[in-house]
């Protein structure tokens, strides 16, 4: 089983969708299993409801799902990824910790849900626009991965 870490600087949104979407989708791709993982440089401590919400219209499981700190899978006895991907800039900026192994990096911008400001329909809507944004990129990722 391969495993991808998400991470982000709140660990509430986008590292969360993409957890939760790889995991669901690398059940079904090709050449063995996916796992994705996520977690933040300064997590927030909670998921954001509408992100919960999100994955749950969209059928995919999302229980479970938490606000960790990235230094959980830094170390020599943190568990090794295949992959490291951030999915915000400030993510991107950040001096990350050691990660075990030697896995590929790599950087998907994404905007941050969390900072919409509109009200609760547009915020369901933008939640959905940058959801349908890291379906896609997985689902390319999974691809290419498969090749």
């Amino acid at each position: 089983m391969k495993s991808v870490l998400f991470l982000c600087t709140g660990n509430s949104c986008r590292s969360i969708l993409a957890e939760a979407y790889l995991t669901h989708a690398g059940k079904h791709a090709g050449k063995g299993a996916w796992r994705g993982f996520s977690a933040g440089s300064t997590p927030t401590g909670t998921v954001h409801p509408m992100a919960l919400e999100t994955l749950a219209a969209h059928g995919i499981e999302a229980a479970g799902a938490t606000s960790t700190s990235w230094d959980d899978f830094g170390g020599a006895q943190a568990r090794q990824m295949d992959f490291v991907i951030t999915v915000c800039n400030n993510a991107a900026g950040e001096a990350c910790p050691v990660w075990p192994g030697l896995p590929v990096t790599d950087h998907w911008p994404f905007p941050d849900p969390a900072k919409f400001d509109g009200d609760e329909e547009a915020t369901r809507a933008h939640f959905n626009e940058v959801f349908a944004m890291i379906k896609a990129r997985i689902d390319a990722f999974l691809v290419g991965q498969s090749a």
